[in-house]
């Protein structure tokens, strides 16, 4: 399926957004002291011992970014629908507004906007979140060329 969409936004949403998911999954599950403290800019001192609660909550969201993972690599390389990866692509830009929303409304305006402060963990969370929604927005205004649904073929032969 994912060979109907056109070449850019099909590296990115099958290859290039997987890696981040499970980079983001690894952190989560693995490193959740490091996860949780390098969640702001101006994070608390690593020597901070977070409650156990906080670990495992972090480690429960290192498991959901390896469900969406998961969720991506097989709804884009198990449907035969175009209507469903748009689907899909929807669902995602929604979350992407949501999650960048709520990172920068924790942060404040002023740790929002100094990109030179931000650390690996928030460049993640709005950079490459936006870098993704930029480019679901591009893809479905059409910027990368046509893809491959059907009902766009009467047009063609118009």
């Amino acid at each position: 399926m994912t060979s109907q969409l056109p070449a850019f936004p099909r590296f990115i949403f099958t290859v290039y957004e997987p890696i981040t998911l499970i980079g983001g999954a690894i952190g989560g599950i693995f490193t959740p002291q490091y996860f949780v403290t390098e969640q702001t800019p101006t994070h608390i001192a690593a020597a901070y011992r977070w409650p156990e609660q906080s670990l495992l909550v972090t480690q429960q969201l290192g498991n959901m970014y390896f469900l969406a993972f998961l969720l991506g690599v097989l709804v884009l390389h198990a449907t035969t629908e175009i209507k469903v990866v748009r689907a899909y692509l929807v669902a995602l830009a929604i979350a992407d507004v949501t999650h960048v929303g709520i990172t920068c409304a924790t942060l404040g305006l002023g740790n929002s906007l100094n990109v030179a402060g931000w650390n690996p963990v928030t460049w993640g969370n709005i950079g490459i979140t936006t870098s993704l929604f930029v480019t679901r927005m591009a893809y479905f205004l059409g910027l990368f060329g046509p893809d491959g649904r059907k009902d766009l073929e009467h047009l063609k032969s118009s």
